[in-house]
C-alpha cells in the first residue's frame, strides 16, 4: 500500500505520535487529589523524554464534571479545578520550548446543560431559540423518535419550559447543538479561533461522526446481522438499532471541510469516528487536504486485536495515514488487560505492534508504564456510564486512575492529598522507578518511538505476508529503512524463517522460532 503525500501542518511530522493527557488525573499541584494544568506543566519532561512529538489535552474548560469534562459550560475558560488561561498559556509555552505541540479537545456535538447558550435557547431568547435540537411531542405526548442515547437511555429529554423535548445523543445533561443552525457554526467558529490565538497547534474532534441528525426525525430500525459491531457493550440497548437517522456521517464528513477552514492550513486536526460496520470507509471521507488529517476507529476495541483485524483494517484503509492508530484512550478500558494478562510482558508486545505501523499514533498516558486496569468497586466510581451498567461496566474509571510516578511516595507522587480515584501500581513500578531500569516497559516504549523515528516507520507503507488470529507477518518500508514485523500472540512459539531482531519485545531463544506473546522488528533479507 502506498501512502500518499501529506500535507505539511505547521511544526508538525507529517504522521506524529501524540500522546493524551487527561488532566484530572495526570498530577496534582495544589493538594486537591486533582490533576491540573500546573501539574502537566511539571510533568512535560517525561512526555518529551519519551519522544512523542505532541500532547493532547482532554477537556479542561468550564464543566460541571457530570461527564468527566464533556460536558461543556463554557468552551473558552478554564475550569477553575484545573488552573486558570494563564496556566494554559504557560503549558503551551514550556510545550514549545521543548519542541512538543499542543493538540486540545473540541466537544461540537454538545454542550453542558449549564451552557448560557442552552439557558438562553430554552427560555426562547432571539438568536439562541433554535441553537440546540428541539421538537414537538408526537400527539400522544411522547418522544419525538424512538432513537437511542450512546449511554442506553432514550435520546429525548422533555423541558417544560418549552414544552418541547431536546435531543441528547449522551447523556441528558449534554443536549446536541443544531448544525443545520447557522449561528451555532458562527460561535464554533469564535471558540476556533480563540484556542488558535493562544497557540494551540492542533485539535481532536470528539464524536465526530454525530453532529447530524435526520430533520423528519424518522425512527431507527432494529440493528441487523452487524449488531455485534455497533460499538458499545452488548447490554447497552443503543446496539440494538441501527443508527441511520439519530447520526449522518455523509453530513458530518462534508462539514469538516469547514472545521479545516476555521482552524487553518497549519493545526493539526484527528476526528473520533464512533462507527461500527464501516467504521474505515467512513473514516475516509473525514479526511483529506482540506479536511481531517486523521481519525481513529474502534475496531480493535470492538472486535479484539488480533492478526486477522489489523489485516482487515489495513486491507479497507487502503492508505495508513489516514487511520491514527491507539489501543487504550480515557474512554476504553486499558488495553494491557483487555487484549493481554496485564503483564509488563504483554505491555511490550503491543507496544512493538502498534509502533511500527505506518501513520500517526495516539498514545494514552501510563501505556507507557504498563498501568492495568483495576476492578474498581462501586462505591469508587464517578462515572454515570460505568455506573450505569454495574456490575459489568463499560471501564471509563478504570482507564482514568490517576499516573503512578514514583513508588517511594505517598499515593505515588501524584498528590499530597487522596486521589480521586485510586491509583494501581504498574508491574514494573512507577515512573520514576522504570526511567531508572533499562528494561523497564517505559525504557521499552522510549526504545521503540527512538527506532520508529530513526527507520522512517511513520511516513512508510506496509504489505501483509500472513495474518491469522494468533500471528501477523508484514513488511513496512520505511522512509530510512525496510522491517519485517513479525507477532505471536500465542501463548507457544512459533516457527519461522530466520530472522535478526532490531528490536524484541521479549527475549527471543531460537533465531527461526518467535517467543510466546512477542513481537519482533527484524531487518529484512
Amino acid at each position: 500500500m502506498e501512502a500518499e503525500p501529506r500535507p505539511k501542518r505547521g511544526l508538525w511530522p507529517a504522521n506524529p505520535v501524540i500522546y493524551q493527557v487527561y488532566p484530572r488525573s495526570f498530577q496534582d499541584s495544589t493538594g486537591t487529589g486533582e490533576g491540573d494544568l500546573r501539574g502537566v506543566i511539571a510533568r512535560l519532561d517525561h512526555i518529551a523524554c519519551l519522544g512523542v512529538d505532541g500532547l493532547w489535552l482532554s477537556p479542561f474548560f468550564v464543566s460541571p464534571m457530570c461527564d468527566g469534562g464533556y460536558d461543556v459550560a463554557d468552551q473558552s475558560r478554564v475550569d477553575p479545578r484545573f488552573g486558570t488561561l494563564d496556566d494554559f498559556d504557560a503549558l503551551v509555552e514550556r510545550a514549545h520550548a521543548l519542541n512538543l505541540r499542543v493538540m486540545i479537545d473540541q466537544v461540537f456535538n454538545h454542550t453542558s446543560d449549564r451552557h448560557p447558550w442552552f439557558l438562553k435557547s430554552r427560555a426562547r431568547e432571539p438568536g439562541y431559540e433554535d441553537m440546540y435540537v428541539w421538537a414537538d411531542p408526537r400527539p400522544d405526548g411522547s418522544a419525538p423518535s424512538n432513537w437511542i442515547a450512546f449511554f442506553g437511555q432514550a435520546a429525548w429529554k422533555w423541558h417544560p419550559q418549552r414544552r418541547q423535548y431536546c435531543l441528547h445523543q449522551f447523556l441528558p445533561c449534554q443536549p446536541c447543538l443544531n448544525h443545520r443552525n447557522p449561528q451555532v457554526h458562527a460561535a464554533l467558529r469564535k471558540v476556533t479561533e480563540f484556542w488558535r490565538a493562544r497557540g494551540v497547534d492542533g485539535f481532536r474532534y470528539d464524536a465526530v461522526t454525530s453532529f447530524y441528525f435526520d430533520p423528519e426525525f424518522r425512527d431507527n430500525p432494529p440493528a441487523d446481522t452487524a449488531q455485534a459491531r455497533i460499538p458499545g457493550p452488548a447490554s447497552n440497548p443503543y446496539t440494538m438499532q441501527r443508527h441511520d437517522y439519530d447520526m449522518l456521517p455523509d453530513n458530518c464528513a462534508a462539514f469538516s471541510r469547514d472545521i479545516r477552514d476555521w482552524a487553518g492550513p497549519d493545526t493539526y486536526l484527528i476526528g473520533e469516528v464512533n462507527e461500527g460496520p464501516r467504521s474505515v470507509e467512513i473514516l475516509r471521507r473525514f479526511t483529506g487536504a482540506n479536511r481531517l488529517d486523521a481519525g481513529y476507529v474502534i475496531d480493535f476495541q470492538e472486535r479484539g486485536m488480533t492478526g486477522t483485524v489489523l489485516a482487515d483494517v489495513l486491507e479497507r484503509l487502503g492508505t495508513p495515514c489516514e487511520l491514527a492508530w491507539w489501543l487504550s484512550s480515557h474512554d476504553q478500558p486499558r488495553h494491557v488487560s483487555r487484549f493481554g494478562d496485564g503483564s509488563a510482558r504483554d505491555a511490550r508486545l503491543f507496544a512493538a505492534i502498534i509502533l511500527a505501523l505506518p501513520g500517526p499514533v495516539l498514545l494514552y498516558q501510563g501505556e507507557e508504564l504498563g498501568m492495568v486496569q483495576p476492578d474498581l468497586p462501586f462505591e469508587a466510581l464517578h462515572d454515570p456510564f460505568d455506573k450505569s451498567y454495574w456490575p459489568d461496566p463499560p471501564g471509563r474509571d478504570g482507564a482514568r486512575t490517576p499516573m503512578a510516578w514514583d513508588s517511594a511516595k505517598p499515593n505515588f507522587g501524584f498528590s499530597k492529598s487522596t486521589p480521586w480515584l485510586p491509583i494501581t501500581c504498574p508491574p514494573n513500578g512507577a515512573a520514576a522507578q522504570q526511567w531508572a531500569d533499562d528494561g523497564s516497559v517505559l525504557r521499552f516504549y522510549q526504545t521503540a518511538l527512538s527506532l520508529r523515528r530513526r527507520l522512517g516507520l511513520a511516513d512508510g507503507t506496509i504489505e501483509t505476508h500472513i495474518s491469522r488470529d494468533d500471528h501477523f507477518d508484514a513488511q513496512i518500508i520505511g522512509a530510512s529503512e525496510a522491517i519485517s514485523l513479525v507477532v505471536n500472540l500465542s501463548d507457544t512459539p512459533q516457527d519461522v524463517p530466520a530472522f535478526s531482531p532490531i528490536l524484541s519485545s521479549a527475549e527471543q531463544t531460537a533465531s527461526d522460532q518467535i517467543a510466546p506473546r512477542s513481537a519482533v522488528w527484524s531487518k529484512c533479507t
